[in-house]
This record gives C-alpha cells, sequence and structure tokens, in this order.
C-alpha cells in the first residue's frame, strides 16, 4: 500500500468511526429523522454535482428503480435506526454492532448461490463472529449496560447494509458509486424531509448543530469521495477492511470524548466480532463496508 493510499485508508476509517459520537451529540436535541435529512441533504448537495462534472448521474439514474431500493436498505432505514438507538446505547457499542456486515453479508451470498462463502476459513469466521456478537448482546443486556431494543435496531440496520450493497453492486456493476449515493442521499432526504420539519426543534445549541453540519460534510459526503478514491488505488478487497478501523475508532472516541465505560460486553465481543468479520469477508471482492 502506496502512502497516498495508506493516507486514504485511514482517513476514510477515522470519518466512518466518527459518526457514532457525532450521532450521540446530535441526537441530544434534534430527533432522528431531522439528523438522517439533515447529513442526506448536505451529502446529496456535495455529491451530486460532482457526479454531474464526471457525467456519470445519468447512470445513476437510469437505475433508479434499484437506486431507491439500495437508498431504502442503506439510508433510509438503516439511518433512522442507528440515530435512534444511539439515545439508549453508547457511541462505541453502536459502531461494534455495525461492524457485523461483512458476517451477514457472506450469509446473504451464500443464500444467493455463492458457494466460497462454504470455505472453512469464511464458516468459522460466521461462527467466531455470532459468537462475539451474542457475548455482546448478552452482556451488554443482562449487566444492564445496554437497550436490548437498541441493539436490536443496530443489528437490522446492519442487515440492511450487507443486503444493500450486494444487491446494487449486482444490478448497477458499472454506474459510478459517488452518483449512486448522491441520488440515494437526495431521495432519503426527500423521504424524511416531511417528518423533520415537523419535528425540528425551536431551538438547537451549538454543539449539536455543529455535529450535524460535520455528518453531512465530513461523514456523509467527504468520506464517500474518498472511499472511491481508495478503492481506485487498493481494490474492494481490501479497500472493505476499513471497516475494522471504524469500529475501534468509534470505540476509541466514545471512550475517550464521551467518558464510555469500557464494558464486559466491548472487552469479549470487539476482538471476536472483527476477527469474524475479517475472515467471513476474507474472498469477497465487493465494497462490504460498514458505513455509519
Amino acid at each position: 500500500m502506496s502512502r497516498k493510499s495508506l493516507f486514504y485508508f485511514l482517513l476514510v476509517g477515522f470519518l466512518w468511526g466518527i459518526p457514532y459520537l457525532l450521532m450521540k451529540v446530535a441526537v441530544e436535541e434534534i430527533p432522528p429523522s431531522a439528523i438522517v435529512a439533515g447529513r442526506t441533504l448536505i451529502g446529496a448537495a456535495i455529491l451530486i454535482p460532482v457526479a454531474l462534472y464526471r457525467k456519470t448521474f445519468k447512470g445513476a439514474v437510469l437505475g433508479f428503480k434499484y437506486v431507491a431500493f439500495y437508498a431504502l436498505l442503506e439510508m433510509i432505514g438503516p439511518w433512522i435506526l442507528i440515530s435512534t438507538a444511539q439515545k439508549k446505547i453508547d457511541s462505541g457499542l453502536a459502531g461494534l454492532l455495525i461492524s457485523t456486515v461483512p458476517i451477514f453479508a457472506a450469509i446473504i451470498t451464500s443464500l444467493r448461490g455463492d458457494h466460497s462463502v462454504w470455505q472453512f476459513k469464511r464458516m468459522f469466521g460466521i461462527v467466531v463472529g455470532f459468537i462475539g456478537l451474542i457475548a455482546v448482546v448478552g452482556i451488554e443486556s443482562f449487566s444492564g449496560n445496554s437497550h436490548p431494543a437498541s441493539i436490536a435496531m443496530m443489528i437490522l440496520a446492519a442487515m440492511g447494509y450487507s443486503y444493500a450493497i450486494i444487491m446494487v453492486t449486482t444490478n448497477l456493476p458499472l454506474v459510478d458509486g459517488i452518483a449512486i449515493n448522491g441520488l440515494a442521499m437526495a431521495i432519503t432526504s426527500i423521504f424524511w424531509a416531511p417528518l423533520a420539519i415537523a419535528q425540528w426543534p425551536a431551538q438547537v445549541s451549538l454543539k449539536p448543530a455543529l455535529s450535524l453540519i460535520a455528518l453531512g460534510v465530513l461523514c456523509t459526503a467527504l468520506a464517500f469521495l474518498i472511499f472511491f478514491k481508495l478503492l481506485v488505488e487498493i481494490g474492494p478487497a481490501r479497500g472493505s477492511l476499513v471497516t475494522y478501523l471504524n469500529t475501534s475508532v468509534a470505540v476509541v472516541l466514545g471512550v475517550i470524548v464521551l467518558d464510555e465505560p469500557i464494558t464486559i460486553g466491548l472487552i469479549v465481543g470487539l476482538p471476536l466480532v472483527l476477527i469474524g468479520s475479517y475472515l467471513a469477508s476474507k474472498k469477497s471482492q465487493s465494497a462490504l463496508v460498514a458505513k455509519p
């Protein structure tokens, strides 16, 4: 990996590791619908002009039905679930649960006929990852450190991510990812805008407002732009490894910035989930990355 590739890799890992921290701050005053609508409005306003400049936006428009379904599974559903869940759970735990995306992706691809999933290494990864997930859910829930319904929301969001990427890369393999995500963000923003307007609080303090802006500019637009540059440099297989950096950043920032506790669930589950996710995604050539 060149210095430029390493820089992109580390930067994307950081940008996709901080959303859990930013959402945790924003959701204190801003409703989840407004967080999702706001960050996707900002993201679409940045990504769509880039796609138009690259003359790739037409491809996403022509594949609208697939992009709309992708938006539903990747943003409309998961991002409202994640924002809502973070009212009750720590940002580090949220990042850890989302890192199960490669595990669910491996299972989904096997159901779609990819028999390479049944290789010993990948099956071992799925088993280890689920042991870690069960450990996290069990320890966090029964110890009273977390909220079972919120954990379920995070797992459901991870499942949505998993299928969304597989579906859109299967049906629109040659369409620019920036164009797809820009259009998907526009669809998501329009979908949640009415509820966001209705629920917008009378007053928002500076810190939550800045967190929302940072979510849109840094984590939703800039991160995607840099990630697709990274894919050109090192390919999707190695690019997907940024998932494990995302998770580590989320956990560390939660502890350092938000003073979140290092729970037994995190200590036991984090290494198992990360190792399991890595092994489960070992053969995958798709960018099955855990994006918040």
